[in-house]
């Protein structure tokens, strides 16, 4: 052995520099990870100190049952937005949803049911076959049945409020288990299984790579196109869950107002929550955080008497700055 042979440098037991807690705060890609989680601490803690009655029970009971509709719905579209898509037909859905109860539940609660969840399942195809079939931008596509869906539920309903008087459907919407509304435990278990899905199945894998890069997806020998079928079907499911349990709620099927601007508290939850809009991720526990902190501001600006004006201008100031924080993490 030569003894002027130069020997491998031997590996460091140097712990790594950490990184200082005012670069995390620097860090663009820490708010998008963290911020809405932080943001909500922040409402909770403004409404512990300032606002009267709202640390209770009965308060929490209430803002869960109005966001839950919400997160069924949010769920869905983390996995179109994680696939570098969009649905703007979820509204829609849920009315359609609601339409088609009151003319089923003569048969039983259970096909009324089936029948409201296949009209998603089939308005979920036709987006999903639009966009990987014909190649339609899912804006485009989407936007057909925001429009013509709701057409068909009124259309459906005779254009016509019509009263809920099952007391089966009705408990989905007033009935509680363990003191826990059911359809909070309904959304819970949902983004329990999306959570699961996205993390620990290769359906999810999939998921996140044709939302990364579709031509590389394609190349690689991944169902792009079942795979996109497969996230607007799930999406147009959830909406309409949503729409039954919206209707059972308010004990009334009223698709001229049921799931008006959804799709946009939807989008609104997934992309505070952190999921890109280009898509590759897909951020399920951040999309419930998302939609529980607007649901909590605009309940914080309600107790303190402001319109409703100010709270969708707060809404958009957090878009916003949601939005320019991917952006500015992109660019790095």
């Amino acid at each position: 052995m030569n003894p002027t042979a130069v020997a491998p440098p031997a590996k460091s037991d140097e712990p790594r520099t950490s990184v200082s807690p005012l670069a995390r705060l620097r860090d663009p890609a820490w708010y998008q990870r963290y911020g809405v989680y932080m943001a909500v601490a922040v409402v909770l803690l403004f409404n512990a100190l300032f606002t009267e009655h709202f640390m209770t029970a009965d308060n929490f009971r209430t803002q869960l049952v109005q966001v839950a509709p919400i997160v069924i719905v949010a769920l869905g579209m983390a996995l179109v937005i994680g696939t570098e898509g969009v649905d703007l037909s979820v509204g829609s859905t849920m009315a359609l949803a609601a339409a088609f109860l009151p003319l089923y539940l003569g048969y039983g609660l259970l096909p009324a049911l089936v029948v409201a969840l296949l009209a998603g399942a089939v308005v979920g195809a036709v987006n999903g076959a639009l966009v990987s079939l014909v190649g339609l931008q899912p804006i485009v596509a989407t936007l057909a049945l925001f429009v013509g869906g709701r057409g068909l539920a009124l259309v459906m309903a005779d254009g016509q409020l019509k009263q809920i008087v099952n007391p089966d459907l009705l408990s989905l919407g007033t009935g509680s288990f363990l003191g826990i509304p059911l359809v909070v435990w309904i959304a819970g278990i949902l983004a329990a299984v999306v959570a699961f899905l996205v993390q620990r199945t290769t359906f999810g894998r999939q998921v996140v790579a044709v939302g990364g890069n579709r031509s590389a997806a394609a190349l690689a020998g991944l169902p792009v196109k079942r795979v996109l079928i497969g996230v607007y079907v799930i999406c147009g499911v959830l909406a309409a869950l949503a729409g039954i349990l919206a209707t059972a709620r308010l004990t009334a099927s009223d698709p001229s107002s049921l799931g008006t601007l959804m799709e946009l508290s939807a989008i609104t939850a997934v992309v505070v929550g952190g999921t890109p809009l280009n898509g590759g991720s897909v951020r399920v526990l951040g999309t419930v955080a998302g939609a529980l902190l607007m649901q909590l501001l605009r309940a914080t600006l309600v107790k303190h008497d402001l319109p409703d004006s100010t709270a969708q201008i707060a809404q958009a100031a957090i878009i916003i700055a949601a939005v320019y924080v991917a952006r500015e993490r992109r660019s790095r």
